[in-house]
Order: C-alpha cells, then structure tokens, then sequence
C-alpha cells in the first residue's frame, strides 16, 4: 500500500502527554502507520506483551514520539496535545451511561469467546469418543450392547454439555478507550511541546527534505538520518546541532567525522543561520527565527557533512 492509499485517522488526532515525566505517546494502530507513511515519523514503540513482560525484541504500543516529532505534527495542524490523566479523568466523570454501555457489550463479547471455547471443548470430546469407538474389539462391543459396566468407567462417555448459563463470561481488554470515552477535544490554549531550538530547528530542515529521523544514542549524536523508511534503508548521516556562533572543539569534528566513518555514515552538524537586519534606531540586530515559538516558516538552516579521510 502506498502513501497515497494509507487510510488517514479523523484530523487532527490526539498526542497524549504523559506526566510527570514528559512522555508524548499514540496507542492507535492506524494512526502510526499512517503516519509512518505519510509524514515520515517513526517513533519507538515501547509498549510489551503482559504474556512476556521481561522481552524487549518485539515491542508494540503505545508509540513514543520525540518532542521534536510531536511539535511538528502540532505545527502542521495534524495533531494536538492532550494531558492524558486529565483527560481521562474528566471524561470518566462525564460520561457513566457510556461507561455501562461499553462495560455491557465487553460482557457479550466475553460471553460469547466462552461459548465458543465451550463448543470447541465438547466438538473435542465427541471425536475422542468416535475414534474410541472404532478402535473398540467385536468382544468389548458385544460387552457393552448385553448392559455390563465396568469397574472403571471411561469418564470422556459422560456428557460433557455444559448449560450456557452457567457460563462464565472471559474477561475482555479494550484496546482502545475511545469508544467507551468521547474523544477529547482539541485545546488551541495548549503550550507546544518543549525541545531544544537548534536540535528542532535541524530536525524539521532535514524532515522537510523527505528523511526520517530516529534517536541517534548509540551512535553518539542527536539523530540518526535515513533517506527512506529504516525497514529498507540504512542511515547515512549522524546529525547532531550547534548554534551558528557556538565554539566547537576541533577533537569534537575529528572524533565525529571519524565515528561516522567507522560505522560508514557521514557526520552531520547544522544549525540556523543568523541573519542581520536594523531596528529602529538603525543598530544592526540579530535573530534566528526558531526564537519565536509562534514562527511556523522553515528557518535558514545550513548543514556540513565530515567524514574521516586519514
């Protein structure tokens, strides 16, 4: 399925905020691979199966987003923030019929998956005794038409039917919790996510050109940088940011382009570009624009790649 045909979620979709540690988290299957595939946000899964809590191979939701990851998606108008307890607090306070819906129609769903099990259960138990009953000697057979029973009993002859309401509905887990709570609303008073102004400015330049972007921790640098989706590519560069008039150690550029090197990437660093402009007394200023929390334009960010020759 291409780009094109991925079904998009209801927009803009909530990105819930996980306190008091700020954590940005989505729990829809559909909106992160939509959003894999459409607007090149990758994410971590962190999310383990209750079966196999101790495994850290194969994760799945919730999604947790970068902060740069979660305030473009803000910025672009395709999401917003949602305190996540808050939320659920207030909806649970405000919607009880919803609640008695929801909690009624698990119930069946739970009732049903037992019937089920049930019939799969006595359907196991009739082909036992069909094959019992082949494998059974003319003798034994004669036995049992004149009326003898033995001593011991074959216990599967005994009707294993179950009356169905006496069946114990399963437990059910929602996987999602809209429905049974209203979706929340979006706030357009809710502050966007905090990051650092070089790294984001860096991360939406090298976003806006078509690359993903990961968490670049153990590779030393800020992000990791693939020209397509991480399943098919390779990363190419280790991004990290500076400020355009930030002093940077010359065993800083040797150690980077020569870690990049070694694991056959080129180390990227970046930062926005200051630009001169007079104010009204005719002093020249300067600005970058990723200090106005409100700018929503690309900022001027300029990019130089290191690799190790020697």
């Amino acid at each position: 399925m291409t780009a094109e045909e991925a079904p998009a979620p209801n927009l803009p979709f909530p990105i819930f905020q996980i306190s008091p540690k700020i954590r940005y988290l989505l729990f829809d299957i559909q909106t992160v691979t939509w959003l894999r595939r459409t607007h090149n946000i990758l994410g971590v899964l962190i999310g383990s199966l209750p079966q196999s809590p101790q495994q850290n191979v194969f994760l799945g939701l919730p999604l947790e987003l970068q902060p740069e990851e979660a305030r473009l998606l803000v910025e672009k108008e395709v999401a917003y923030i949602v305190d996540d307890l808050q939320s659920h607090k207030h909806a649970l306070q405000s919607a009880p019929a919803q609640l008695d819906e929801h909690k009624a129609s698990l119930r069946k769903e739970g009732l049903a998956a037992a019937k089920a099990v049930e019939k799969l259960k006595t359907q196991k138990t009739a082909d036992v005794l069909r094959r019992m009953s082949v494998r059974q000697s003319p003798a034994d057979a004669e036995a049992t038409a004149d009326g003898d029973e033995s001593l011991f009993d074959n216990p599967l002859s005994r009707s294993s039917t179950r009356n169905s309401s006496n069946l114990v509905p399963f437990s059910m887990t929602p996987t999602t919790s809209y429905p049974p709570i209203p979706s929340p609303t979006p706030q357009t008073s809710a502050p966007l996510p905090e990051v650092n102004g070089p790294s984001y400015a860096l991360f939406r330049y090298l976003h806006s050109k078509g690359y993903f972007m990961s968490s670049g921790l153990r590779f030393g640098c800020r992000f990791s940088v693939y020209p397509g989706d991480p399943l098919r590519f390779h990363s190419h560069f280790l991004a990290t940011s500076a400020e355009w008039d930030e002093e940077i150690d010359l065993l800083d550029v040797v150690g980077g382009g020569r870690l990049g090197t070694g694991v056959k990437k080129g180390w990227l660093i970046g930062g926005v570009e200051k630009k001169g402009s007079s104010d009204e007394n005719g002093q020249r200023r300067v600005r970058t624009r990723t200090e106005d929390d409100n700018e929503t334009r690309p900022a001027n960010v300029r990019t130089f790649c290191i690799e190790w020759g020697g």
